[in-house]
């Protein structure tokens, strides 16, 4: 597996990069890859069904500048902000492997991931005796109860994209600044507001992408990501109001 670090600045680029890797895989140009980020700036983005109406407290992101994006894949609604770090895994779909269908690609995802994280978290000043790192609701990492990573998943023929968001040294107060509760929930949140589900890691990102690209063996740097294909669709879609406010 090959690993690309993006540099880019614009939040729209970012998120297009993830469907520009998996269009680029599925097409045959390109293999499975392992992509981080880290946002710059703080924005919202929506799932790809997620109504901005419904999740979003529009109101206070236009008074505070904040813009409002649209992700390629489903899941729930994320603040993006600096102390956050992006992974985005394309991976290739087996007939009789653990990325054969939806239920299986997760549970063989996050495993890997809760096991990087886990190599890594002694080292964190959260740490306690009873501290646990888990799984809950399908793909949320978790400390304890609370929650410092979401996932989702978008599939094509040959190549997934799984990726996520994991809260590492970010100023949670902007989450409930800016979200609404949202409309769909885990049953583990048990209707908690957003200061009382997520957590910071505190852990330094460069610690975490170490250990995620340890253990998803991806030891070559990719040489020829699609830059000109991200840029496009960064251009002509989610940097559009078209895209971003569809729902």
């Amino acid at each position: 597996m090959t690993r690309l670090d993006l540099k880019l600045i614009l939040p729209a680029e970012n998120l297009a990069a993830d469907e520009a890797l998996l269009d680029w895989c599925e097409t045959g140009a390109g293999d499975e890859t392992i992509l981080f980020w880290e946002p710059r700036d703080t924005f919202v983005v929506v799932g790809y069904a997620n109504k901005v109406a419904a999740e979003v407290n529009a109101a206070a992101c236009e008074k505070n500048g904040i813009p409002i994006f649209r992700r390629c894949s489903g899941g729930g609604t994320v603040v993006q902000m600096p102390g956050g770090l992006n992974y985005s895994l394309i991976l290739r779909i087996t007939e009789t492997g653990p990325t054969r269908n939806i239920t299986t690609a997760n549970q063989f995802i996050m495993g890997k991931n809760r096991v990087a994280i886990e190599s890594i978290f002694p080292d964190s000043a959260l740490r306690t005796p009873h501290s646990a790192i888990s799984v809950r609701g399908h793909t949320d990492l978790c400390l304890d109860n609370l929650k410092f990573a979401g996932n989702s998943q978008r599939r094509r023929k040959n190549f997934l994209l799984f990726h996520g968001t994991l809260l590492l040294n970010c100023d949670l107060t902007r989450i409930s600044e800016l979200l609404l509760m949202p409309s769909l929930q885990p049953d583990y949140r048990a209707s908690r507001p957003h200061e009382s589900f997520v957590t910071n890691l505190n852990l330094p990102a460069e610690k975490v992408k170490t250990a995620l690209a340890k253990v998803w063996n991806a030891n070559e740097e990719l040489a020829n990501p699609p830059l000109e294909e991200i840029a496009q669709l960064a251009s002509e879609k989610y940097s559009t109001s078209e895209w971003n406010f569809k729902f």
